[in-house]
């Protein structure tokens, strides 16, 4: 189980990234249920960190504060600086012993450096995606999602991102439940939906009437409704070719992978927080049975709906 984090930074930090990175990770929340982990920011070398925006930072603690912590974040640094050989050393020698590695943004390419994206699938902002790839060729660069998880190096997309992956993992450790507190005390989603692509495109209207905005309201609101395309598009009176075009345009995804993800989301909660057997539960948040449930829920989420009750709720319904 996940209890401790450190966050690596150098000279050019970015502001932004460092601060999601503490956000997510640093903030005492155990009022609202949450696990209060052992957190830390280190450096190198301790003491004054030029900053990439005007300020500086004083950073406490050397690398030997992030040897044995449980997750080892890596904030992106402005300019194309060296990376310090301590702190490849550090990023390998935490994989080695089985913990876990988080880049956002452009930190990918420190995870690069260290050897740590070869043969594996990674993503970071659009903009480097192609620059990654070049650098990096045993890497498999995924350019349009919002983060790529291959226990034990997590890669996040662009800026804003980096929270994307905090909650997946959030989710993954401590649950549904625990991934929503945190969601909600930074007053965000507990799931974005959608990819990168999105942004490359065009960004979404902001007037919901002229976005899918109420449309996607509505399926949270009825997931057990027939949701196929034809449907989908006849409710907003369009053609089925012109809504997948302008569904995808502004959600990243397609309407079915986008429906199916609400509706193991929506399982999700309920296998927390009920005593519903599992095939009424796939019923209530509209899949055929059980095993379709499982189905896209192991693939989702790579554990079986049972085996997901027993660990985050320690519930033996059937």
């Amino acid at each position: 189980m996940l209890s401790s984090v450190a966050v690596i930074v150098g000279d050019g930090v970015s502001p932004f990234e460092l601060g999601l990175l503490c956000e997510a990770w640093g903030i005492d929340r155990r009022d609202d249920g949450v696990p209060m982990l052992d957190f830390a920011v280190c450096a190198p070398i301790p003491g004054r960190i030029t900053g990439a925006v005007g300020f500086d930072l004083f950073v406490e603690h050397d690398l030997s504060r992030a040897a044995d912590v449980d997750l080892v974040c890596v904030a992106p640094i402005k300019g194309d600086r060296p990376v310090p050989v301590e702190v490849l050393e550090l990023l390998r020698s935490t994989v080695d012993r089985g913990a876990r590695v988080l880049s956002v943004c452009s930190a990918a390419f420190i995870l690069g450096e260290a050897g740590l994206l070869d043969g594996r699938s990674c993503t970071t902002h659009w903009m480097y995606a192609d620059k990654l790839a070049d650098r990096f060729p045993a890497a498999r660069v995924v350019p349009e999602v919002l983060f790529v998880d291959e226990d034990p190096v997590i890669t996040s997309a662009g800026t804003g991102a980096g929270i994307d992956a905090a909650l997946h993992l959030w989710r993954k450790e401590f649950g549904a439940s625990i991934a929503a507190a945190v969601a909600r005390r930074m007053v965000l989603p507990p799931v974005r939906d959608g990819g990168q692509a999105q942004f490359v495109r065009r960004p979404v209207p902001s007037d919901d009437a002229e976005s899918l905005g109420p449309l996607l309201t509505w399926i949270r609101e009825n997931l057990d409704a027939p949701l196929d395309v034809d449907t989908l598009a006849r409710r907003c009176a369009m053609s089925p070719r012109t809504f997948a075009r302008r569904f995808r345009d502004e959600t990243g995804t397609t309407p079915h992978a986008w429906v199916t993800a609400q509706r193991v989301a929506a399982a999700e909660e309920l296998l927390e927080g009920s005593d519903l057997p599992v095939e009424r539960i796939a019923t209530d948040v509209g899949f055929a049975n059980a095993a379709t449930l499982r189905q896209h829920f192991v693939r989702v989420r790579g554990v079986s709906p049972r085996h997901y009750r027993r660990t985050f709720a320690g519930n033996e319904a059937s």
